[in-house]
């Protein structure tokens, strides 16, 4: 049985449990409808278990567990712990009304994925962000001084950001275009930065940047930003993430995978390779 990486959070622990019991019911050869009616549930209940997008109930999970064979506690303990655990609170829900609920849904399927590709127009991506540019991000222009609030969303983007240094099995791949990276942000000195970090960024190793220079012009990405979500330990569907002003989708369908992956294969060709990317930022830092 696999297990969760230190400092894991609930929404990995629902997918691996709902990982490790879809294998236990295609092991025993039951469908999701009787499995769904041992637990007074449904078909489509299982499947969103299964996937993790949703609480575990105890009773549920021993009811399960015992349809499926599974009656050695020594093979049950474990998983009533990952059930029992999975439902603790997450360790961003600490910073309360900062993040809405949408977003919080977003940092638990990030924090649960090993591979995330993102494409940024707008912005130097969130996960890549120094303190002081995220915080003039947040504050969008205006003369106010940071409060609570944004100091929160800062550090919240710092912990996700965290993640994605300390463990090398996370795999970050950043494609952002030009005008993200030389958009005024906050002071010079913040830009001048957050470029610097950008470089020091490059150097790492599961840390891959390609920018999208103008010359390119129209490109693939024209509805705008968005971030594939991969799960391959768990041998789940790929989840794409569209952020909007007041909500995100969130889409796992083949159809809608395989087309903003095409982009995304498409975007990475018109970028230029990651090894430039160190000499495009270095011309943006002498130009401030």
């Amino acid at each position: 049985m696999a297990h969760p990486e230190p400092g894991s959070g609930p929404t990995v622990r629902r997918i691996l449990l709902g990982y490790q019991l879809r294998k236990l019911r295609e092991a025993k050869g039951i469908t999701r409808a009787d499995a769904g009616y041992k637990i007074r549930g449904s078909e489509s209940k299982i499947s969103r278990l299964e996937l993790g997008r949703v609480g575990f109930k105890l009773r549920d999970v021993e009811d399960l567990l015992s349809l499926y064979g599974v009656t050695d506690p020594a093979q049950r303990e474990p998983l009533i712990t990952l059930a029992k655990e999975s439902n603790k609170a997450g360790w961003w829900q600490q910073y309360g009304d900062a993040l809405p609920n949408w977003f919080q849904s977003y940092v638990g399927l990030e924090e649960a994925a090993t591979r995330i590709r993102t494409y940024e127009a707008q912005f130097v991506p969130g996960l890549l962000q120094t303190e002081d540019y995220a915080r003039s991000v947040i504050l969008g222009g205006t003369r106010r001084d940071a409060d609570s609030e944004a100091e929160n969303r800062v550090a919240v983007r710092m912990h996700r950001q965290r993640r994605i240094l300390e463990h090398r099995g996370v795999k970050l791949w950043a494609i952002v275009d030009e005008a993200a990276v030389r958009r005024p942000v906050g002071h010079e000195q913040v830009l001048k930065r957050q470029l610097e970090r950008l470089v020091e960024f490059c150097d790492h190793p599961n840390i891959t940047l390609q920018i999208i220079p103008f010359s390119v012009g129209a490109h693939a990405a024209e509805a705008g930003s968005f971030t594939i979500l991969r799960y391959p330990e768990y041998d789940l569907a790929d989840v794409v993430y569209l952020e909007q002003l007041t909500g995100a989708l969130y889409l796992d369908k083949s159809d809608d995978v395989d087309a903003y992956t095409m982009a995304m294969e498409r975007l990475s060709v018109a970028a230029e390779p990651p090894n430039q990317t160190p000499k495009m930022l270095a011309d943006m830092i002498a130009d401030l």
